[in-house]
């Protein structure tokens, strides 16, 4: 199968319920981090979520007193946000094309987006579009390869995908912002200041591999390839969870750069 970086960030439109569902939130250290490496707090800020998907990480930002907007360019994600957070505006665009003032925002987050812009043309976005003295907040939140079942499973998702000719990229599994396609970008005033959030959440089995089936590299892959892939590791998995609950450990990597 040949796909694209827009194809597969497309592919989330169709399983956006999905999405917003059984992926992880994120825990309050994350936000706690942004603000001590910004230098200033939500409360009062003008805030863009880009590639905000369903407001996983954009509702919290609101709570802590943010004036929050979202910016996403998918139809079934942008339906589902507005299902969910009907008191906070989302527009259609993305981050190499931002529809937002130039100056006019005290942040822009980018929680598991970065990666799907295009560096050539989202930088200047964010020069643009931020405020002096601004921040830009770039973090993805992945389980925690140091954790030996996790591990496994991540071993067993890259030869799964090896083994079909198709590319996983990240599925869960650790990656950091140094690793592949998620580089920081460069070229920015200050530079980066990178940090690491460990957390945990305990979920039902099938709610673990409900959201490990709402990355791209699955949604691509197509129903049958997934159905068997996650009826092996459903039987992998109860011998090691009691009861049929996973402590999923994770860790956050967040970097911020203030213009």
């Amino acid at each position: 199968m040949t796909t694209t970086p827009r194809s597969r960030a497309r592919s989330f439109d169709s399983a956006a319920a999905l999405y917003g569902q059984h992926r992880p939130g994120y825990p309050e250290a994350l936000y706690d981090t942004v603000e001590e490496l910004a230098g200033r707090r939500f409360a009062g800020a003008r805030v863009a979520d880009v590639g905000a998907g369903t407001g996983i990480g954009t509702a919290p930002m609101r709570a802590r007193g943010a004036e929050v907007l979202a910016v996403e360019p998918g139809d079934g994600m942008a339906a589902e946000f507005r299902r969910g957070h009907p008191d906070i505006p989302v527009v259609r665009g993305d981050g190499n094309r931002l529809p937002l003032a130039g100056a006019g925002f005290d942040f822009l987050t980018y929680a598991q987006a970065w990666h799907w812009t295009d560096p050539a043309l989202s930088v200047p976005e964010v020069r643009r579009v931020l405020r002096p003295g601004g921040a830009l907040a770039i973090w993805w939140n992945d389980l925690d390869e140091s954790v030996g079942w996790v591990a496994e499973q991540g071993g067993r998702i890259r030869a799964f995908f090896e083994a079909g000719g198709g590319a996983a990229g990240p599925v869960g599994g650790t990656g950091g912002a140094t690793v592949g396609f998620r580089t920081l970008p460069r070229g920015l005033d200050s530079g980066f200041t990178t940090r690491s959030v460990p957390w945990s959440r305990r979920i039902p089995l099938e709610a673990h591999l409900a959201n490990l089936a709402s990355h791209s590299a699955f949604l691509m892959l197509g129903e049958a390839g997934t159905r068997r892939f996650f009826a092996a590791e459903r039987e992998r998995l109860l011998p090691l969870f009691a009861g049929g609950v996973v402590e999923e450990p994770y860790v956050v990597t967040v970097s911020v750069a203030v213009m």
